[in-house]
């Protein structure tokens, strides 16, 4: 039994770790806006019949 409690311990350390990361990275990181323009090919939108 000693080494399924071990076993759930590892398990929830490594939960923890990714969790804390994860709330980290929310906090720390600003993300950039920019303005993004997308060329679309006026074949594609009028297609010839």
């Amino acid at each position: 039994m000693p080494t399924l409690f071990r076993f759930l311990f590892f398990c929830a350390v490594i939960a923890g770790s990714i969790y804390g990361t994860m709330v980290a990275l929310v906090t720390f990181v600003e993300p950039t806006e920019r303005e993004v323009t997308i060329r679309i090919p006026s074949e594609r939108v009028n297609p010839q019949q």
